[in-house]
């Protein structure tokens, strides 16, 4: 390069001007809307990236249920980038934040609609779609405001059921009805659903006796690829099981349950429909979430031992019944599951009963359990007792979180002891364990 052309040259060029492609997406990938848009205007490189399709695979859309300027603005705007580039979409939450009159949901009804519609008619790749919570039993979705929002849902779910592969309404709370119309808008025109993940929880209302639905049961055997799927114990039957069985036996891994007190959970399920399920999904895993539903009598109706269970959590939401005890679970019930339980939450009020020694056996007897989790009234030495099991190797846990109760609101003395247990411990909780215990005044 002769003098001439050299001083033509800038000489303190920046370096995003020679910024790689891949480094410079990353970049606009990190940005937000609006400063996306600026710095598009930069120049004619960095106006095409923000039309590179990887920036616009994952988006998520909060509808506030509190209007404000700001809100409403940050809405408008969101809303307009999705509708601009929702033909990249393959990942779309959608978020209603608790809505408080009918003016609010009309509002996100027809928004809802002319989305949903823009999508299905620019979208091809659309793999993902949640929309979570929301509750439309409440009396701020008029009929007509929930029966057209159901509606555009099922149309648009028609279009797209095809390329879904995963699927969360969770929280819908749907009449049977309801429920099983948009669920059969995955399967239009070919009878069966290729959707992998499906989460359904307290996606009926409560009280609903979902397993004693045939048009429940016709829906489900539609689905043909489930790999992993989240309901409510409400919707389990024999029938749904053997379904489960014949259609996604080669794909089953993961079955999430969610037990509430206020769903009905007093249906018989024959053991060996659990049995025949399990030996033909061999993969096959089962999660059970109760909440508030914790005598021994209905846990052993639910919790039978032809069950696969991964993980059990136990919560009864601070309730106290001084008639209820835990004893008969810990002892009887759960060490069923020693072979298979890796996961164990509880979150009980058990002030009228000491369990710190039933909690060490189940906990010994558990040897696949890596994660325990517990809010009770505990001896502060429970704790003690469980590091040096871990330090013998006589448990194998990885996570171990302690709320300690106690009847004082002073937790000093508490506070005390667990600091020196730490201090003892702290080489084997630094190098194993994903570790948090504190005492908590239970007033």
């Amino acid at each position: 390069m002769d003098e001439e052309s050299q001083l033509m040259q800038p000489q303190d060029q920046s370096c995003w001007a020679t910024l790689p492609d891949v480094c410079l997406q990353r970049v606009f990938w990190w940005l937000g809307d609006r400063d996306r848009s600026r710095a598009a205007l930069v120049c004619r490189k960095w106006n095409q990236m923000m039309y590179s399709a990887d920036l616009w695979r994952y988006r998520t859309i909060t509808f506030s249920g509190r209007p404000s300027r700001v809100h409403a603005s940050e809405f408008e705007s969101a809303l307009w980038y999705v509708k601009k580039f929702g033909r990249y979409l393959e990942h779309l939450e959608i978020k209603f934040l608790n809505p408080y009159n009918a003016v609010l949901t009309k509002k996100f009804q027809v928004t809802m609609r002319g989305l949903l519609s823009s999508l299905g008619k620019s979208n091809n790749r659309l793999k993902s779609l949640s929309i979570q919570h929301l509750e439309l039993d409440r009396l701020v979705w008029r009929n007509s405001i929930r029966s057209s929002f159901i509606k555009s849902l099922s149309f648009f779910l028609k279009k797209m059921g095809k390329h879904l592969d995963y699927l969360n309404l969770k929280g819908s709370r749907l009449t049977v009805e309801q429920g099983c119309h948009v669920l059969n808008s995955l399967s239009y025109l070919r009878n069966e659903s290729m959707a992998s993940e499906l989460n359904i929880e307290d996606f009926f209302s409560h009280h609903l006796a979902v397993y004693s639905s045939p048009q429940f049961n016709k829906t489900m055997a539609t689905f043909r690829n489930l790999v992993s799927l989240t309901l409510n114990y409400n919707c389990i039957s024999d029938e749904l099981l053997e379904n489960l069985c014949e259609n996604n036996a080669s794909t089953l891994w993961t079955i999430n349950i969610k037990c509430h007190i206020h769903d009905p959970h007093g249906q018989v399920i024959w053991g060996m429909s659990w049995a025949k399920l399990a030996r033909y999904a061999t993969n096959l895993k089962v999660n059970f979430f109760f909440e508030r539903v914790m005598k021994y009598e209905r846990l052993a109706r639910i919790l039978l031992q032809e069950i696969p269970v991964r993980s059990i959590s136990l919560r009864s939401c601070y309730f106290s019944d001084p008639d209820w005890s835990m004893r008969p679970t810990l002892l009887d019930l759960l060490p069923t599951f020693r072979h298979t339980l890796q996961k164990l939450t509880f979150e009980f009020n058990n002030n009228h009963e000491s369990l710190d020694k039933e909690l060490h056996l189940l906990i010994l007897s558990c040897r696949k359990l890596f994660y325990f989790k517990i809010w009770a009234f505990l001896d502060v030495k429970f704790v003690e007792r469980i590091l040096k099991s871990q330090e013998e190797g006589q448990c194998a846990l990885r996570t171990l979180k302690v709320r300690i109760y106690t009847n004082r609101y002073e937790t000093n003395e508490e506070d005390r002891t667990l600091r020196e247990i730490y201090r003892k411990y702290r080489k084997l909780i630094d190098s194993e364990l994903n570790y948090f215990v504190i005492a908590y005044p239970m007033m």
